[in-house]
């Protein structure tokens, strides 16, 4: 049993194989500068005794760290997966490896995944914060941790922030919906919590006014998924006809999965003849759903590769100056939201 044992070192290494330290280091970092018969030979006693090398440490001591932090809201989204390949593609170009710590839309848990990688001393943080209490990033900050707002309009030069314009993204969906002569809208999305949510549902707002009978009704939900938007289409399909909204706009592409699923196994209402139906994000399964989704398009991979860049020149550029980047959301048409 090897339980309790500590970790072979570099000094097990060299006492084994009957060479310096300084001879084993060369062999792990320049090898070109060991005789073939010692390389072999501390190669040999380096497999026997299962010795890892701890390059934490080896990068802490040579002063930069090769390792990114990324915290996301909900892994369970593929939008945030979609972030996050865009990150690692990003980080991957300059010789660097990302770490994602999924909070869950728990604070708690988001706390937890900053605190470790405070203690890691990664090169940076790219985050999806959950509130907007910066506490725990302003520690960051302050103790040489660049961190970078992802999804995110930073109200603060403090950080450098990237995020689409929700509130164009509402404003393009329902303007669509209008366009095919929908007038009862309503808009599914929540928590309020979530500034995405409010600016969504803001242009969704400001989409129809004055436009001569149209309106705008809300259903609340608790979360983003697609459990949810089953719960709130099955309320949506049990209001009397006269009642029933003719379009929705679910603010993301999840919710939008699980109405479509309400109104097509449980209610048999037809999407889009009796209401049609937008979602957000363009997730891949937006175009696989049992009716291909219109749904409002983010750059997600863009969006992540631009944050490590971000990362990157804040970490090596003295006169680096924290900015906004923003991006405008696109509209993608399918059948969900046909002419009647």
């Amino acid at each position: 049993m090897n339980r309790g044992r500590p970790p072979v070192s570099i000094k097990d290494v060299a006492r084994h194989a009957n060479v310096s330290i300084g001879t084993v280091s060369n062999v792990l970092n320049r090898p070109e500068m060991v005789s073939e018969d010692r390389r072999r030979r501390v190669t040999q006693v380096i497999e026997e005794l299962g010795y890892v090398r701890n390059d934490v440490a080896r990068q802490l001591k040579a002063g930069q760290s090769l390792t990114v932090g990324l915290v996301v809201q909900d892994s369970a989204n593929p939008f945030y997966n979609e972030i996050a390949l865009g990150a690692e593609a990003a980080a991957e170009k300059l010789g660097q490896a990302v770490i994602l710590g999924n909070a869950g839309l728990s604070p708690a848990r988001e706390g937890l995944y900053l605190d470790l990688f405070q203690e890691q001393r990664v090169r940076g943080v790219l985050i999806t914060p959950q509130s907007a209490d910066r506490a725990r990033i302003d520690t960051l900050r302050s103790r040489g941790i660049p961190v970078i707002l992802v999804d995110e309009h930073a109200s603060s030069s403090l950080y450098c922030s990237l995020a689409v314009d929700d509130i164009e993204g509402g404003r393009l969906a329902v303007e669509h919906l209008l366009s095919t002569g929908r007038r009862r809208i309503a808009f599914v999305g929540g928590p309020d919590s979530l500034h995405q949510v409010r600016d969504r549902r803001t242009g969704a707002r400001r989409a129809v006014q004055g436009v001569p009978g149209a309106s705008l009704e809300d259903f609340a939900s608790e979360a983003l998924t697609v459990l949810e938007g089953r719960r709130i289409g099955e309320q949506i399909a049990d209001l009397p006809q006269d009642r029933r909204p003719d379009a929705v706009f679910a603010a993301n592409d999840l919710v939008a999965i699980g109405l479509l699923q309400a109104f097509a196994f449980h209610r048999r209402i037809r999407v889009p003849e009796d209401i049609a139906l937008i979602g957000y994000d363009d997730i891949d399964f937006a175009t696989s759903a049992i009716v291909p989704l219109s749904s409002i398009r983010q750059p997600a991979r863009l969006i992540g590769r631009t944050a490590v860049e971000l990362l990157e020149d804040e970490s090596t550029d003295p006169e680096h100056r924290h900015r906004h980047v923003s991006f405008q959301p696109e509209l993608v048409v399918r059948d969900s939201t046909a002419a009647p």
